[in-house]
C-alpha cells in the first residue's frame, strides 16, 4: 500500500529546508565582497551606468525587499539572468541545457555503486574472514581513499591510451549530431528512445569511464556498509532461529537478512548522490564533459552571482527530492516508518 500520508508530510517537510538553504545562499552571496553592477559594467564604466545597472537589478532596496524578490523569483524558477557568462540569458534555460549532462554521470556513477557496492559487500559479510572478505575490504578502502582527479586520469591511461577500447572525453562521437533527437538532455536515453543504436552504442562508451571514475567511492562505501550491516543482521536472534529450523546459511541471508540489511544501505545511497552531484565537478573537468558542476565553478570564479544562486538551489532541490525517495523506501522495506 502506498504510503500517502508519509509521503505528503515529507513534502510539506521539504518547504522549510529549502527556504533555508536560498536564506543561505542569499546571505553568502550578498555577504560577499564585490558589487555586482561594477562586474557587469566593467572597471572604466561610468558611476552613472554602474548606478543604472544596480537600480535595474534592484540592489538599492532594501535587503528585506531584494530576499522577498528572490524567493518569489525561486519559487516560480526564475534566477535571474546570466551577466557574464551567457550574458543576457535566463538562467533557467542554462540549467536546463547544463543540468541532464550532470544528473545522468551522477545516476550511471550511483548505479555502478549499486551494482557492484552490494553484492560485494554481501559476499564479504558472508565469508568474514576468509581471503575473499580481505580482498574486499582493502579495495573498499582503496576505492575510499583515491580521489578523482588521481583514478580519472588511471581509468583514462589503462582503458584509452594503452587498451584503446573506450574514449577519453565528450558524451558522445562527433561524427553524430545529437542536437537533432535532443529531448531529455539525457544522451542514452535520447539516443535509445530515437532508436539510433549506433549513437546509443558511442554514448553508453562515452559514459563508461566517467561513471565508472565518480562511481568508485560509491561503491566502495556501500561495500563496506552493506558488510558491517549485514554482518549486525545474521547475529540476530530472529536469524539463528531460522538457522535452527534447518534452513541453509545463504537462504538465511537472502530471505531474512537482506532486507533488514538494506535500511541503512538506503540511507549512504541517498547521502552519496549528493555527493556524486559534486564530485561531478572534477570528474566533468577530466573528461571534458560541460555539465553544471563545472558551470558552478566557472560563476563563482568570475562571480556570475544569478547562475551561483540557481544552481546551488538546483543542487538542493534535487538533494531533497533524493532523500524523499530515501524515506520512501524506508516505508517498504519497515513499514512501522510509516506509523
Amino acid at each position: 500500500m502506498f504510503p500517502k500520508r508519509f509521503v505528503i508530510k515529507r513534502l510539506l517537510l521539504l518547504v522549510p529546508v529549502l527556504i533555508g538553504v536560498a536564506t543561505v545562499v542569499f546571505s553568502i552571496l550578498h555577504l560577499s565582497p564585490g558589487d555586482p553592477a561594477l562586474t557587469i559594467a566593467g572597471q572604466r564604466a561610468s558611476e552613472e551606468f554602474v548606478e543604472q545597472i544596480r537600480e535595474g537589478l534592484g540592489l538599492n532596496d532594501p535587503i528585506w525587499v531584494q530576499y522577498a524578490d528572490f524567493l518569489w523569483n525561486a519559487a516560480q524558477l526564475d534566477f535571474g539572468d546570466s551577466y557574464i557568462i551567457y550574458r543576457n540569458t535566463p538562467v533557467r534555460e542554462v540549467l536546463i541545457e547544463k543540468l541532464p549532462v550532470t544528473i545522468e554521470l551522477a545516476l550511471y556513477g550511483q548505479f555502478f555503486g549499486i551494482l557492484f557496492g552490494i553484492p560485494f559487500g554481501l559476499v564479504s559479510a558472508i565469508k568474514q574472514d576468509t581471503i575473499t572478505d580481505h580482498l574486499s575490504r582493502v579495495g573498499a578502502l582503496a576505492g575510499i581513499s583515491i580521489p578523482i582527479f588521481w583514478s580519472g586520469p588511471i581509468l583514462i591511461f589503462v582503458f584509452a591510451q594503452f587498451f584503446g577500447v573506450l574514449p577519453t572525453s565528450g558524451r558522445i562521437s562527433s561524427l553524430y549530431n545529437f542536437q537533432a533527437i535532443h529531448v531529455t538532455g539525457l544522451v542514452t536515453v535520447d539516443t535509445l528512445l530515437a532508436g539510433e543504436w549506433d549513437m546509443f552504442v558511442s554514448a553508453v562508451r562515452h559514459m563508461l569511464l566517467p561513471s565508472l571514475t565518480i562511481g568508485i567511492y560509491s561503491m566502495a562505501l556501500i561495500s563496506r556498509m552493506m558488510r558491517s550491516s549485514m554482518l549486525e543482521v545474521i547475529r540476530q536472534d530472529y536469524i539463528r532461529t531460522a538457522r535452527a529450523k534447518g534452513q541453509g546459511a545463504k537462504i538465511t541471508v537472502l530471505k531474512h537478512g537482506f532486507r533488514n540489511a538494506l535500511i541503512p544501505v538506503i540511507t549512504v545511497i541517498g547521502i552519496q548522490f549528493g555527493t556524486l552531484l559534486g564530485g561531478a565537478v572534477l570528474t566533468e573537468t577530466v573528461f571534458a564533459i560541460g555539465g553544471i558542476g563545472v558551470l558552478l565553478v566557472e560563476a563563482i570564479k568570475v562571480g556570475d552571482y544569478p547562475i551561483v544562486q540557481g544552481t546551488v538551489l538546483t543542487f538542493a532541490f534535487l538533494f531533497t527530492l533524493v532523500n524523499l525517495g530515501v524515506d520512501i523506501t524506508y516505508s517498504y522495506l519497515d513499514p512501522r516508518i510509516n506509523q
